[in-house]
């Protein structure tokens, strides 16, 4: 007699990522619109002082909501030089979009060019009580115009911070064309990174305790553009203001 499967293949599936857990939603934002969702978003400005002149690193930009548009379904963060002075942008979400642990996808396109530090990050809640890097932070996406075709994925510890880091650095011939999604997995135990879907790299420490692994309370997210600093300089090429830098969508699920 033949065997007859009770169930046929297509059931099986159906029935497999129907029961499967879906992961939910907890924060999207398309930049719809023609102006900035202040039920999400923060600005910052001016120059750090006097309690973080150059915001720690000696940058040089001035931060003014001026430099912050929505267009086109898409947030711009443009920097520009005005006579000797560098103007910027840069936003948030403390105190309004804060979450722990989740799957974080960000759609950018670049700013190039030397002195420019175009990024997207996030630091703990708790930083007003514990500061930095005690409240840790997690760097989705950093761009360096002094190093093309390249990305860093870092993290920032009491254990390892500023130029010491756990970071990874990806060259990506193109990274500079068009828009790509920067994906950050962000778990209890690991932190993982993807470019365009392609794994480069895992953050995992070497014991979990406060000082190595301050990433299990919930955290806020920051974007802007920097111009040089410590890390994003020290020259920086005049020739390429005003320059503009794109991030088309933020997306955060969590199963």
């Amino acid at each position: 007699m033949k065997f007859q499967p009770s169930l046929s293949l297509s059931l099986v599936l159906f029935l497999f990522f129907s029961c499967s857990p879906r992961a939910q939603v907890i924060f999207e934002e398309n930049f719809d619109g023609d102006s900035l969702n202040m039920e999400h978003w923060n600005y910052e400005e001016g120059d750090g002082c006097p309690n973080l002149c150059g915001w720690g690193n000696n940058e040089r930009q001035i931060y003014s909501r001026d430099y912050v548009t929505i267009e086109d379904g898409k947030l711009v963060i443009e920097a520009v030089k005005k006579g000797d002075k560098y103007f910027s942008g840069k936003v948030n979400t403390k105190d309004k979009i804060e979450f722990q642990y989740g799957t974080i996808e960000v759609r950018a396109k670049l700013a190039t060019g030397e002195g420019l530090w175009p990024a997207i990050w996030m630091l703990g809640t708790n930083i007003n009580e514990v500061g930095w890097p005690a409240s840790g932070e997690i760097d989705l996406m950093e761009y360096v115009g002094r190093e093309p075709h390249t990305i860093y994925s870092s993290l920032h510890t009491p254990a390892n911070h500023a130029g010491n880091a756990s970071s990874k650095k990806t060259v990506i011939k193109d990274i500079e064309e068009g828009y790509h999604t920067y994906k950050t997995v962000w778990t209890r135990d690991d932190i993982q990174y993807f470019i365009d879907g392609k794994h480069v790299y895992t953050f995992k420490p070497p014991v979990y305790d406060d000082a190595h692994y301050p990433f299990r309370h919930p955290f806020y997210f920051l974007i802007n553009m920097a111009v040089g600093g410590n890390f994003g300089g020290p020259e920086v090429d005049d020739s390429v203001f005003p320059a503009k830098f794109y991030v088309d969508h933020i997306k955060v699920t969590r199963k």
